[in-house]
């Protein structure tokens, strides 16, 4: 009697591990791999041409901030000024010493 309980109890065991692995790849599956949600529509730019413009019409934008006065905040009295004229005050103001 004890000879069949020896030999079921490996195959029993075997077979615990298995489903335990299994289940474990179950939740990897499930929880940690990416889904895929289908084409992305949100910003409706398909092409190469309508990315230049686009990137186009930043670059425009950017380096008018960049060469303008204007103001962030007028609240707190925050202003915005072109990148050179930032520049030269930041020299001024680190070039004398107190």
């Amino acid at each position: 009697m004890s000879d069949s309980s020896s030999k079921s109890a490996p195959l029993v065991t075997i077979l615990t591990v298995m489903v335990g692995f299994a289940l474990f790849l179950a939740v990897i599956y499930y929880f940690y791999l990416p889904r895929q949600s289908g084409p992305y529509v949100d910003d409706g730019i398909h092409t190469a041409a309508v990315r230049k413009e686009n990137l186009a019409k930043l670059h425009d934008q950017q380096s008018k901030q960049a060469t303008s006065y204007g103001w962030v905040d007028k609240k707190t009295g925050v202003i915005q000024l072109p990148i050179d004229r930032a520049m030269e005050l930041t020299v001024q103001k680190y070039a004398t010493k107190p």
